[in-house]
């Protein structure tokens, strides 16, 4: 088995979903749970999601790619600021936040991309760029793109860069309770 070799165990069935309660990392030799926080809050409030393991990747199409997730389902996490105040973007893998169409969904005077240095200590059970969208479990407002409800399903990072949630979306939403709005912008209409 080489360094990088995980093995999963401790599957259990709850409904007709699997989900994953474990998994050993051979490097470090102990068990891991990342997002432990988080499985544990979806475990407390009887939502049923699937964990998947994937091959490590930095971005949500990647991730999407990879884990055979639809792009629409595939949500990411932007860290932004809101006048000063860190809160999270979630929009679908393919597109990119508009910062002036957030302003004024917002109705906030600055809104800018935040800075890794910004959030990273704020998510210590994650790695940094693989947050879920739960930031009420953070302190944090949640702001989705309205088209991620055109599927009942979505699917994001567990916090780790290999390892995501999938589940029902309306589940995020009842726990989340985001402000949902349209925001985004398709990312290649955004680098021309």
């Amino acid at each position: 088995m080489d360094n990088g070799a995980q093995r999963v165990y401790g599957w259990k069935k709850e409904g007709t979903l699997l989900y994953q309660r474990q998994r050993v990392d051979w490097q470090k030799g102990v068990p891991q749970v990342p997002a432990k926080k988080l499985k544990e809050y979806l475990d407390a409030n009887g939502v049923p999601y699937v964990t998947v393991t994937h091959s490590v990747a930095y971005t949500a199409q990647e991730i999407a790619s990879i884990a055979h997730v639809p792009g629409r389902e595939m949500a990411k996490t932007v860290m932004v600021k809101v006048d000063g105040k860190m809160a999270m973007a979630v929009l679908p893998a393919s597109l990119k936040v508009d910062l002036d169409l957030l302003r004024s969904v917002t109705r906030s005077h600055d809104v800018e991309l935040a800075h890794e240095v910004d959030f990273k200590a704020m998510f210590p059970d994650c790695e940094t760029g693989a947050m879920p969208p739960f930031g009420n479990l953070y302190g944090m407002k949640v702001y989705m793109e309205k088209s991620l409800r055109q599927d009942d399903e979505i699917a994001f990072n567990a916090g780790t860069h290999k390892e995501l949630i999938w589940m029902r979306r309306a589940d995020l939403e009842r726990l989340t309770h985001p402000y949902i709005a349209e925001f985004a912008e398709e990312a290649l209409a955004a680098a021309g």
